[in-house]
């Protein structure tokens, strides 16, 4: 792809279009293409590039990251934010806004592997910014479950409300003032006061 390309792209930002089947390599370049925005594929080919979220976003995404992180030390798993992606086993790479795994699954998972094992984290969030639409974030949080994630949330300031993904049914929380964890992440409390008040 022509820096002349990329640039045309980033004036359309968020776009979508769809690519044929990208091996590793060749999604690492194509996404090399744009540094500062975040590039998700999806199972259909779909190439997905989205602009970087807005200060309030970041700053909302910064708190949850905090105190996932800040748990994890406590619970011995590793955290990450949005710029780390993961290859599911559908073929899609996906960066959820956070997400907590095992790390001695994790070492496991890369043993041979160069960058990106074929993995899923135990749970993930995904957090919704002004420029989002709901539809596609609620189609994603299915696919994370499907593909290996044990536990999802989906957090929307917008409307005030959590809803929890896992292999039932989704349940909404409406203007919760925490979210407890359960399954893999059993005893984590996300307060969210800093985060849908804002």
């Amino acid at each position: 792809m022509t820096t002349d390309t990329a640039q045309e792209i980033e004036k359309l930002l968020p776009a979508t279009f769809t690519a044929p089947r990208l091996s590793e390599e060749e999604f690492l370049e194509f996404a090399a293409n744009f540094p500062d925005a975040m590039v998700e594929y999806t199972a259909d080919g779909t190439v997905i590039v989205m602009p970087p979220t807005d200060p309030e976003t970041g700053v909302r995404t910064g708190e949850v990251f905090r105190q996932l992180a800040n748990w994890s030390k406590q619970r011995g798993g590793m955290v990450c934010g949005p710029d780390a992606g993961f290859l599911f086993q559908d073929g899609s790479r996906r960066s959820p806004d956070a997400a907590w795994f095992d790390a001695a699954r994790w070492r496991e998972a890369k043993r041979g592997r160069k960058r990106f094992p074929v993995f899923a984290p135990e749970f993930v969030i995904e957090l919704r910014s002004p420029d989002d639409r709901i539809g596609p974030l609620r189609e994603k949080m299915p696919e994370y479950i499907a593909n290996g994630v044990q536990l999802g949330w989906l957090i929307d300031p917008i409307e005030r409300t959590v809803t929890i993904y896992n292999s039932g049914p989704p349940r909404v929380l409406k203007n919760p003032e925490t979210v407890a964890g359960e399954g893999p992440i059993a005893g984590f409390l996300l307060s969210l006061e800093r985060i849908l008040n804002e």
